[in-house]
């Protein structure tokens, strides 16, 4: 049968993405996650190591405790090319090693038995249910209870032909600029990475206008760390800062800026996977508190010098905003300079006073937010290296 399926659900056959077994971005924190939810005897993926080019093996077995216990495998290098895992049995190719122990354990705490892969936590939204049909018709959803009320108006939870869930936004009136943000649309629907809320169309025949976007089951980052916050491993919270940050990578390699990045603005879906949301969505609000530095609803306390001075936005002001989340992320969804006023803000940024380090934060941690907030744009990190920076952290106990 014919159809339209998402480009990154294809990859070449000899490439080692092409296997069920293997999850590119994926710290150990997430890997240890996702197999235990399978709970499966011998449930294994193979994820990259922080080093380049190295690859660990993770495998998830019951036979070690009640709960279950995962070990992680480096799979190593012979002197000429060969790959292993048990040194008396060296491959050509890591598919290779992986197809032996699917039989053999061969010293390992168990054989692989059940790959735990891209499926879950790895697997993009659908972009877009058709190819280039941005315009979704109305009488294809179906609407169920409320979500809440966003910047915009109300959002509710639906059906898209009675099979995809989706979140449905109601556009009040006065709002927003309809057209340009209608114009715009047509690019963010083209923007599709797993750690973006995906944005799969509008509805323009009725008033209010209608935005239709992926639904995600856990609701908003800031309520979650406010809610289960002192639950969360200092690993579960940075694992939230590496999904954030991916998401943010992929804007920034499409150059779309996203100018209101902070936790409230972060979605956590069924898998505990965190996304960015209404990226660019603040250029199109009709609201002089909120799109003006000196309005009371600008986001002032996420937003760097260059921004409050002068309205200059960039990679590099949503980078200073990214450090923003970070604390918030480890101070539990805490709010930041939270006992100042917007000027008293506006003033001890200036003069170069930072937020001080969670007590969620080890130094470390803390130094990748410091970077964030450098005075000048150029002496920010870029998301690319931040995301490097980030999977070091979360790898170190590889």
């Amino acid at each position: 049968s014919k159809g339209f399926i998402p480009s990154n659900y294809v990859t070449e056959k000899n490439r080692i993405e092409a296997n069920r077994w293997y999850c590119k971005n994926i710290t150990r924190t997430e890997a240890e996650l996702l197999l235990r939810q399978e709970d499966k005897e011998g449930g294994f993926m193979v994820r990259e190591s922080s080093q380049q080019g190295v690859y660990t093996v993770s495998v998830y077995t019951k036979t070690l405790g009640i709960n279950g216990n995962i070990r992680h495998y480096q799979i190593k290098n012979t002197d000429t090319g060969q790959f292993f895992l048990a040194e008396k049995h060296t491959f050509n190719s890591i598919p290779e090693v992986i197809h032996y122990h699917e039989h053999n354990a061969a010293g390992l705490v168990t054989r692989l038995r059940y790959p735990v892969g891209p499926m879950g936590r790895c697997v993009p939204a659908t972009a877009g249910f058709s190819s280039e049909k941005w315009e979704i018709n109305p009488s294809e959803l179906t609407f169920m209870k409320e979500l809440g009320c966003g910047q915009f108006g109300l959002v509710r939870l639906g059906k898209w032909r009675a099979q995809h869930k989706v979140a449905i936004k109601a556009i009040r009136e006065g709002a927003m600029y309809e057209e340009d943000f209608i114009e715009e649309a047509k690019v963010m629907m083209r923007l599709c990475h797993p750690k973006l809320v995906q944005l799969y169309g509008v509805c323009m025949q009725q008033r209010p206008l209608l935005i239709v976007a992926e639904f995600m089951e856990n609701g908003c980052l800031l309520n979650v760390l406010r809610q289960r916050g002192g639950a969360l491993t200092g690993a579960w919270l940075l694992s939230m800062c590496q999904d954030a940050c991916e998401g943010m990578a992929y804007l920034e390699t499409h150059s779309f800026i996203h100018r209101d990045l902070a936790a409230r603005n972060c979605l956590v879906n069924e898998q505990n996977v965190v996304k960015v949301s209404d990226f660019g969505m603040a250029r199109y609000v009709l609201d002089n508190q909120y799109t003006s530095s000196s309005g009371a609803k600008f986001p002032v306390k996420w937003s760097p010098p260059e921004v409050l001075h002068y309205s200059k936005y960039s990679s590099k002001s949503d980078v200073w905003s990214y450090g923003v989340l970070m604390w918030e992320i480890f101070s539990e969804g805490r709010t930041p300079f939270e006992s100042r006023s917007n000027i008293e803000v506006v003033e001890e940024i200036t003069r170069g006073v930072r937020l001080y380090r969670p007590h969620r934060a080890a130094h470390n941690t803390y130094h990748i937010m410091y970077r964030c907030w450098h005075e000048k744009p150029q002496g920010r990190p870029s998301f690319s290296e931040l995301l490097e920076d980030i999977r070091k952290l979360a790898e170190q106990q590889d």
